[in-house]
């Protein structure tokens, strides 16, 4: 058998089942449902947890955040079934996404969404999140971040030319702005629920 091909389905001498998702018409959408099902159960998981332990949210959908932590279906523990994932899939109130690089929650609704100006999609483009969306809020740790990286800007600031680091200063100044405006206007379950 030396030069022969390895057979399907078979590493190193190691017989592997071949995915069932990959077999189906819809296959690598029914994976990708199956991500962002998780994606989206742990973000709203970690939303209910953060909220219990007295945190707060900003933003226009914050009070819609709350309900969607507290009244959102728990599958810790749970495996994640593709009937699950489409459930939650279609639960749009249910939808919450987490944005790590523009460091915000999108509770995401289509008629408010300014991620899809050209057409009306089912999921938020999260490369495309423009601020003033009413489908974003932010939690306290999301506004610690801004902080930690408008210091992490200013130190940059320091070892640039003046032109650059007057905009990295100015970066560093935008986003202790949006952290500090969290800490005004942020609400707590007890205060979202009204």
């Amino acid at each position: 058998m030396a030069g022969s091909a390895p057979q399907a389905g078979v590493f190193s001498g190691f017989q592997y089942p071949t995915p069932p998702l990959s077999r189906g018409r819809d296959g690598i959408h029914d994976l990708i449902n199956l991500e962002t099902a998780r994606a989206v159960a742990d973000t709203v998981a970690g939303l209910h947890d953060s909220l219990e332990a007295g945190s707060g949210i900003s933003g226009p959908a914050a009070r819609r955040a709350i309900r969607a932590a507290v009244a959102a279906p728990r599958f810790a523990g749970a495996p994640i079934t593709l009937a699950s994932a489409r459930k939650l899939l279609k639960n749009e109130d249910a939808m919450i996404y987490d944005n790590p690089h523009a460091i915000v929650l999108c509770h995401y609704k289509r008629d408010k969404a300014l991620c899809h100006r050209d057409g009306v999609r089912d999921t938020p483009s999260l490369d495309r999140c423009v601020p003033g969306c009413g489908n974003i809020a932010r939690t306290d740790q999301q506004a610690a971040q801004l902080r930690e990286r408008a210091h992490a800007l200013e130190s940059q600031a320091g070892h640039v030319p003046q032109p650059v680091g007057d905009r990295l200063r100015a970066s560093a100044a935008r986003l202790r702005a949006l952290a500090d405006k969290h800490d005004r206007t942020r609400i707590t379950p007890g205060e979202g629920q009204a």
